[in-house]
């Protein structure tokens, strides 16, 4: 193939590193023949891991970087100091249009400091959001933001919003996606001071298709396409449904093993089960983007294993494709926040 969306993964970045990540990698270019990864790590420990499997040589290339980020290094001092550590200089082939995309197991603080810092924000964003998927019972839908921004105003809010919207519609193909706002009832006099302030600005927003508020057990029944909320609130729903998630799936297993009848029960019904809990795996949806930069940043699970960061990096296949930043840039153009060119 002769040209191939590029995507640079922070092979030392994640508890599982560089086993899993390179094992994603490679899983990755052998499922799909439109992507390449630059593998951005010590060379010789990534090579190693490399060794152990086939696929095609043309579609990874390992990119040497000698340090480093470690999870609990101040971020912005790390960014500074560690300017040959596989983040940055993952990072800086996004900044240097080497790279399409960019994908990280590794520190979630300094990913975020690096996305605006080094690969920057697109003019007229305000906060950019990190937006990850999550499942239900209808498909799928966009919970922005779930970590980057604990101290948002409405003004953000409602930039999410739009971003959300246009994220949904030409990555996920919903037209005209629902746009909700996370509340604690379903009244619009309801919430915080934050939600309160916010919801008449999205009402009033002809941009997208406000459907009020969204209560968190709605969440999982696909009360809405885009779920809106500041970080804080958004990073509780997100390790709460991985939470509940987890606990589940536990204890189906244990009351299946509980008795020979339920073992024999089990074995008829764990095709359908298995094909039914997959649906609700976080891993199967790949990371999450960093929308409102001039690049893609995707941030993975510290705990990933091989099957998200596969996720991740074929996820950047069709945001690069459908010009998602340029779709946010021609949006606040529309709305008159810029004028031109970033």
């Amino acid at each position: 193939m002769s040209e191939y969306i590029k995507v640079a993964v922070d092979a030392m970045g994640g508890d599982n590193a560089p086993r899993e990540i390179v094992k994603g990698a490679v899983e990755a270019v052998n499922e799909s023949n439109k992507v390449k990864v630059y593998l951005v790590g010590v060379k010789e420990a990534v090579e190693k891991e490399l060794s152990g499997h086939t696929y095609p040589k043309e579609q990874i290339e390992v990119v040497h970087a000698s340090e480093i980020i470690e999870t609990a290094e101040p971020p912005v001092m790390a960014i500074r100091k560690k300017k040959d550590s596989s983040l940055v200089r993952a990072l800086n082939l996004v900044k240097d249009g080497t790279c399409d995309a960019y994908v990280s197991a590794g520190s979630t603080g300094a990913t975020l400091v690096g996305g605006q810092v080094i690969v920057g924000r697109i003019k007229g964003v305000e906060r950019p959001p990190l937006a990850p998927l999550i499942p239900t019972a209808t498909g799928c839908s966009l919970l922005i933001d779930c970590g980057a921004n604990v101290d948002a105003r409405p003004s953000h809010l409602v930039q999410f919003a739009k971003m959300g919207s246009v994220y949904m519609e030409n990555v996920m193909g919903i037209r005209n996606p629902k746009v909700g706002i996370v509340n604690i009832g379903a009244e619009e006099e309801k919430g915080n001071a934050l939600v309160k302030e916010t919801f008449p600005l999205l009402k009033n927003c002809p941009d997208i298709n406000f459907i009020g508020s969204v209560e968190a057990r709605d969440i999982p029944a696909g009360a809405a396409d885009v779920v809106v909320c500041e970080a804080f609130t958004g990073n509780v729903i997100l390790k709460t449904y991985e939470g509940v998630g987890a606990t589940l799936l536990s204890k189906v297993k244990e009351g299946m093993m509980t008795s020979l009848r339920s073992k024999i029960g089990a074995l008829l019904v764990k095709p359908a089960l298995k094909q039914t809990l997959k649906a609700f795996d976080l891993e199967q949806y790949g990371g999450a983007p960093m929308l409102g930069l001039k690049g893609l940043v995707v941030k993975t699970h510290g705990s990933s294993k091989s099957i998200e960061i596969k996720n991740s990096i074929l996820q950047c296949i069709t945001f690069t494709e459908q010009r998602i930043s340029e779709k946010i840039r021609q949006m606040l153009q529309s709305d008159g926040i810029v004028s031109g060119e970033q």
